[in-house]
């Protein structure tokens, strides 16, 4: 019999909810290979390291084509992938038409989306040949809603949660399954480097921890299921129960009032 320890990908692993996704597999007996764009990474995984036998870190930008393929080829050398955890993505936020920056956007939208269905037609092709493996993407709470003054970064997301329940259901008899993360604000770097720092998002993000979102969405992949709205805060939760039932216009409202500069303080 086989000794071979399970090998799982965490792509933006250096910190926040890639950190905490990437100790939760090497606490479970996963063996690693992390990925991000800084420097970062590479004490990251040295802490990882502790936990688990072995650990590759990868310095990539996987808003380049280049950057995925790279990862692919590293993670490809160590042994068949078991787990995907496609994590890497970052926010712009702003009036569309008056504030933000196109080559930002775009940008965003490479990282977010493109990159997301790259890294995965790689991997998933291979976990299909196998008939196993895990997939796990990291979509939004804003992802199931109109997102004014994060427009674009709310569309990536919803493309992600797309593609998730999409794959999921086309990969159903190959021993592949897909399971969507969808968190909201939660406490990592994300709202200041979206340019969201003294708003109401900020402000609910501090409620909900990333170790306990990233543990949420392992136990839920581990479990084979289709989604997890993952959080602590209650606020969070019911946004997450009401998505349903709440017409469309009404979220957008209550998006807006979230993201406005200076509603932190309202």
């Amino acid at each position: 019999m086989s000794s071979r320890r399970p090998l799982a990908v965490v792509t933006g692993a250096s910190k926040g909810i890639g950190y905490e996704l990437a100790k939760q597999f090497a606490s479970n007996g996963f063996d690693l290979v992390v990925c991000a764009d800084h420097e970062d990474i590479h004490t990251a995984a040295m802490e990882f390291a502790q936990l688990t036998h072995r650990v590759h870190a990868v310095q990539v930008d996987l808003a380049e084509y280049d950057g995925v393929e790279t990862l692919y080829d590293s993670a490809q050398k160590l042994g068949p992938i078991d787990a995907l955890a496609v994590n890497a993505g970052f926010g712009v936020a702003g009036d569309f038409a008056r504030e933000t920056d196109l080559r930002d956007e775009l940008r965003m939208i490479q990282l977010n989306v493109v990159s997301t269905v790259h890294l995965t037609k790689r991997i998933v092709k291979d976990m299909v040949a196998r008939g196993k493996g895990r997939i796990l993407i990291t979509a939004s709470i804003a992802g199931a809603m109109p997102t004014p003054l994060e427009a674009v970064y709310g569309a990536t997301k919803a493309f992600d949660l797309s593609f998730a329940a999409s794959l999921r259901h086309e990969l159903r008899d190959t021993g592949v399954s897909v399971t969507a993360m969808v968190p909201g604000p939660t406490d990592t770097n994300f709202a200041h480097r979206a340019g969201l720092d003294d708003t109401k998002v900020a402000e609910e993000s501090k409620k909900n921890h990333p170790a306990d979102v990233a543990k949420q969405g392992f136990e839920a992949l581990m479990d084979g299921r289709d989604r997890v709205h993952a959080a602590t805060s209650l606020g969070t939760k019911l946004q997450a129960a009401a998505q349903r039932f709440v017409p469309d216009a009404l979220k957008a409202e209550w998006h807006r009032k979230m993201s406005e500069p200076g509603s932190a303080r309202k």
